[in-house]
């Protein structure tokens, strides 16, 4: 099942195999993209990915994880993002695109979130945010959809995991407010609808979350269940599911750790989703598809150590995919 295709409104992705959105902290500090990415990303697609998703791509310059985020917070960002784009599909990709505001973990002089508390360390307590600012941001999340549909990509994510901004307003460790967006699936819905209005209607929109922070306080899969149940009316398509990141919290990660999160918001919210976690061979991501588990399968870390997994091992399991021709004297 791994390598069979896989189809939902606009997307027609090859197998089953996702690269998923990692931070390359490679742009210049105004967020431009640069060769790197093109070299980045257009490797993966020669590679064989199925998807690929762009890295977390900042709304606002406020808002980025680092000072060296690639950023879709400014119309000229837009050519650079769509070179991007145009390499993923030279060589037979589909290109994602994630879009983050960081809240109180974005590296900024003035970080904002949901209420007045520290994520830790050596991140600064960041101010709780206005209503203007809850607007704004809003607003900046509705132009990046706006920018990535005038890039040309295929997929958007919306990042709702990991304690960035979203997830922030999703989680009672990280939501103490007394006013109405004290329950976080106000702003997740308001920013869902802004950006249904310029990400067309037949575009996959995706939303990744994490299902579970590993506290007792935190967040359940059973909660960010409701979460999505409560927008995915508004044109939510596929679940993107990880877990941790709003807790300082140390979590026993192993091969596949996450799937049985991804099968729980699978059944839960009967999307499909995107599943993963430390898959390190394809061994494992054909299990975790054809056990039913997730509809994709995302590798990470693997993917930066072998960018040409997929192409170099096809053939393992019974199945021919066409070769990049320019490496047919380095094919198995």
């Amino acid at each position: 099942m791994l390598f069979e295709s896989f189809e939902l409104k606009n997307l027609k992705l090859k197998n089953r195999i996702v690269m998923p959105p990692m931070c390359m902290y490679s742009a210049d500090t105004e967020g431009f993209a640069n060769d790197f990415h093109i070299s980045h990303y257009g490797s993966r697609a020669i590679g064989g990915v199925g998807l690929i998703i762009q890295e977390a791509t900042a709304i606002d310059p406020d808002g980025r994880i680092s000072i060296n985020d690639l950023g879709i917070w400014r119309d000229d960002h837009i050519p650079g993002l769509k070179r991007i784009v145009d390499v993923i599909h030279q060589h037979g990709s589909v290109a994602g695109i994630q879009i983050n505001h960081a809240g109180r973990k974005a590296k900024v002089e003035d970080p904002i979130g949901p209420s007045a508390i520290t994520y830790g360390g050596e991140y600064i307590t960041p101010r709780e945010m206005t209503l203007d600012d809850i607007k704004k941001t809003v607003y900046d999340f509705k132009m990046a959809a706006r920018r990535a549909q005038s890039a040309g990509y295929d997929l958007l994510e919306l990042h709702a995991a990991h304690g960035y901004l979203l997830f922030q307003f999703l989680s009672p460790i990280s939501n103490h407010r007394k006013d109405i967006y004290q329950d976080g699936k106000i702003l997740l819905k308001e920013v869902v609808e802004a950006v249904r209005t310029e990400w067309p209607k037949e575009k996959a929109l995706c939303i990744r979350i994490s299902a579970y922070e590993y506290v007792k306080e935190g967040v359940t899969p059973e909660m960010m269940a409701d979460a999505i149940n409560s927008v995915k009316h508004l044109g939510v398509d596929i679940i993107d599911v990880s877990s941790g990141g709003n807790v300082l919290v140390k979590i026993n990660a192993f091969p596949g750790y996450q799937l049985h999160l991804a099968k729980k918001i699978k059944d839960l919210t009967k999307l499909p989703v995107m599943g993963g976690g430390l898959i390190t061979t394809l061994e494992l991501a054909q299990y975790a598809v054809s056990s039913l588990q997730t509809d994709l399968v995302y590798l990470g870390r693997v993917l930066l150590r072998e960018p040409y997994l997929v192409i170099n091992q096809f053939k393992d399991f019974g199945v021919e995919l066409e070769y990049p021709k320019p490496y047919i004297r380095g094919k198995k």
